[in-house]
């Protein structure tokens, strides 16, 4: 579901959109469970629950999933909740790259699907660490653009450890050191500026422009693997202009 870049936006059906919201919701959901899992179900005693809990609440997953996904976490039902992370690399048309990190509960499932979804939409699954490097771990905090300008922006976050702001089209990007990623979150609920998102992401060091063949077999792959069970987020360093944006859209 982290797409996280302008040509995300190239496919805005209601099935997609729908697809993406029920994908968004079990990403909180074992957020929840992982982090009940390791501390508990108690929130004031498990600053990492609290935490999930509240991304999961601003994201509007319903109260009674997120009180189950507590209890499931914590072992309170019986139930075993046992993931692992994974990340797989693979390359994708004309030189474009992608990070697949899997949160899974059966890594031979999810290493399977996984490879299944890249090579029959496309893509090569790459050695390890012959893609990672092309990306950087950062704090990155999403929100809508509004009536905000980037030197609002600067003004509230600069001074919580703000690196940049990227222009998305219609949102902006606010890229932080992982370690000041609360601090920015924090200074924009002080100054009551709402946004989306607050992760950690691998944002890429260089972007790759595809041309609208290229961009048309890429969204073809990218869309394969974000509807895996198993996959929490692709990050990718591929972009696409304005041109091949409107090109897409003109085909469907």
């Amino acid at each position: 579901m982290s797409g996280h870049s302008k040509w995300a936006t190239t496919k805005h059906k209601k099935a997609a959109i729908d697809a993406k919201r029920a994908k968004a919701f079990a990403k909180f959901i074992k957020g929840i469970e992982v982090a009940a899992r390791a501390g508990g179900a108690d929130l004031s005693g498990n600053p990492a629950l609290e935490l999930a809990v509240s991304k999961a609440k601003k994201n509007s997953v319903p109260v009674n999933n997120i009180d189950r996904a507590i209890k499931r976490g914590a072992g309170l039902t019986g139930e075993v909740v046992d993931y692992t992370e994974i990340i797989y690399e693979a390359r994708g048309p004309q030189g474009s790259a992608l990070l697949i990190e899997c949160l899974t509960d059966n890594k031979n499932r999810a290493a399977s699907e996984v490879r299944v979804g890249i090579t029959r939409n496309g893509g090569t699954v790459a050695d390890p660490g012959s893609v990672a490097y092309l990306f950087n771990r950062q704090g990155v905090v999403r929100l809508p653009k509004g009536d905000l300008t980037e030197d609002d922006l600067l003004m509230t976050v600069l001074d919580a450890g703000a690196d940049e702001i990227l222009d998305e089209g219609d949102s902006f990007a606010i890229v932080s050191d992982p370690s000041d990623l609360r601090a920015v979150a924090a200074a924009l609920d002080e100054a009551e500026i709402a946004y989306e998102s607050d992760e950690m992401e691998f944002l890429p060091s260089m972007k790759v422009d595809l041309d609208v063949e290229g961009a048309r077999k890429f969204l073809k792959l990218f869309d394969a693997l974000e509807e895996l069970d198993d996959v929490q987020n692709v990050y990718t360093n591929a972009d696409l202009s304005d041109e091949v944006r409107a090109a897409l859209d003109e085909e469907q």
